[in-house]
């Protein structure tokens, strides 16, 4: 599946959300988010740009992914981004 190319900065944040991921910090263009599972935390920067990269957006996801022990496919798909 292939990753959207025309994805923003705040729409990711609140796609993220829905997998239990929080704003934590911003500073400057780059907004930190935690997820806390089981006692670990797990952060990702998103850089607050309109669209976001198609390499940058993919690592983001990736990470997530791994996180959250599920393909980046299912991914996608948890958080519609399909």
């Amino acid at each position: 599946m292939k990753v959207p190319g025309d994805e923003s900065a705040n729409t990711l944040i609140a796609k993220l959300s829905k997998v239990g991921y929080k704003i934590t910090r911003q500073k400057g263009s780059h907004i930190t988010l935690t997820r806390v599972s089981e006692g670990i935390q797990h952060h990702v920067t998103i850089p607050d740009h309109n669209p976001l990269r198609i390499g940058t957006l993919s690592n983001i996801l990736k990470s997530v992914a791994k996180n959250l022990n599920v393909s980046k496919n299912e991914l996608l798909e948890m958080m519609n981004l399909k």
